[in-house]
């Protein structure tokens, strides 16, 4: 067992505001809306949506204990945004609002509340469509719309925040997910948004040695990723030369999977939270896109995690080293090496055909083009079903080691 201590760094909100220099501010082009745009009020239920907004009063139904909080974070809001009359202000009022949700779901998580990701989820969705009606009262045009509800769901995700406080400690910066999965189980929870949340700010020591873990959340949205959303937030990162590890981790099949072999292509059936398909499946698997086209990037690419070392993690599920991939020219198979995939096309990375298969594969292509070299992967966590508090403990338990581990272990 590691000997472990930890404290948590203080983090003023509003020095969030300087972080990175505001970066990545991104004009998403991924405003879905419901129906026909209807006369806005800042009043009753009115306003604009996306389809993931849509879902509130569903949730809300579903889920009566955390209902009450939405309500009061809607009417709190409502309030504040009510008294906005200059775009700045309103700019400032969306920025700040993001940085704040993502604090207080933060601290509730870490000041020992049950460490539940799906508030602040939600809690987002309830916003957003209240930001949007009053700019377009204030005569915002539709990029610029975008720009503000861009930068407003970036700071509620924690990829505003990203804080290094603790001297000559070893940095790792890791990535969560929203839930998914919705129209089949509305009160769906997701461990890695979990995880993010639990280890956002957190400093250890682990055998002498400081570890600084910082963390954000990714939306699960095709669009995002096809605007860029992954390489725009963690260029600066990786061009900074001091992080020592990264992890993206997202919710996966019934034990931990490690994922070695990344692939470049979409192929999975599950649609995205905007009802959005991949573009691709089994039979013609697709790239994403960035800059307007098609991914770019080897076919396969391999993680730099110390595998061995994160399998010593003690905890009630297994780890296993995934090699396992599927490509047109060979089907299913355990690949034994990188060597041994050239001049396949991918199907299915390790990852799968999905978004986790896909932060994965853009984070290592985008260290080995920029020439940076650390230890970097995905760790797929076992499923739960809804909520599941128990098996959502265990899983953070378990994952929280297996960073440490990898933290001090280096590249393997």
């Amino acid at each position: 067992m590691m000997n472990l201590n930890h404290k948590v760094r203080e983090r003023p909100v509003a020095n969030g505001l300087r972080v990175m220099g505001l970066i990545s501010l991104l004009c998403i082009q991924s405003i879905f809306f419901v129906g026909e745009a209807g006369a806005q009020s800042m009043g009753g239920d009115r306003f604009e949506k996306t389809l993931e907004e849509a879902r509130v009063p569903a949730f809300k139904l579903a889920e009566p204990g955390i209902a009450q909080q939405l309500t009061s974070v809607g009417e709190r809001f409502s309030e504040k945004i009510a008294t906005i009359e200059d775009p700045a202000a309103l700019r400032q009022l969306a920025l700040a609002a993001g940085l704040n949700l993502w604090e207080q779901a933060r601290q509730r998580f870490q000041a020992g509340a049950v460490p539940d990701d799906r508030p602040l989820y939600w809690q987002r969705l309830v916003v957003a469509p209240m930001i949007r009606a009053r700019a377009k009262q204030l005569g915002f045009k539709p990029l610029v719309i975008a720009g503000v509800i861009s930068a407003f769901e970036q700071a509620s995700r924690g990829q505003m925040d990203v804080l290094w406080t603790a001297p000559n400690a070893r940095r790792v910066l890791i990535t969560g997910f929203d839930p998914f999965s919705l129209d089949k189980n509305i009160s769906q929870s997701n461990p890695s948004g979990a995880v993010a949340l639990a280890l956002d700010g957190q400093v250890f020591e682990v055998d002498g040695v400081m570890v600084e873990i910082n963390a954000a959340v990714f939306p699960v949205r095709y669009p995002d990723f096809d605007a860029g959303v992954v390489e725009r937030w963690l260029t600066p990162h990786l061009s900074s030369g001091g992080l020592d590890l990264f992890v993206s981790v997202s919710m996966g099949r019934d034990q931990f999977d490690l994922e070695r072999f990344p692939g470049r292509r979409r192929s999975s059936s599950a649609l995205g939270n905007l009802q959005e398909h991949t573009g691709g499946t089994a039979a013609s698997p697709k790239p994403g896109l960035l800059d307007g086209k098609p991914l770019q990037g080897p076919e396969f690419v391999e993680f730099s995690l110390p595998a061995a070392v994160m399998q010593q993690a003690q905890g009630e599920f297994k780890i296993r080293d995934n090699h396992r991939v599927s490509t047109l020219e060979g089907g299913a198979f355990e690949a034994v090496n990188l060597a041994a995939l050239q001049g396949q096309t991918a199907v299915q990375g390790s990852g799968g055909g999905y978004l986790s298969n896909e932060i994965s594969y853009r984070s290592i292509r985008l260290a080995n083009e920029l020439g940076v070299a650390l230890p970097m992967g995905h760790i797929h966590t076992p499923r739960i079903s809804g909520e599941d508090l128990d098996k959502r403990l265990g899983i953070l338990a378990q994952v929280k080691e297996m960073i440490l581990l990898a933290a001090l272990e280096g590249p393997g």
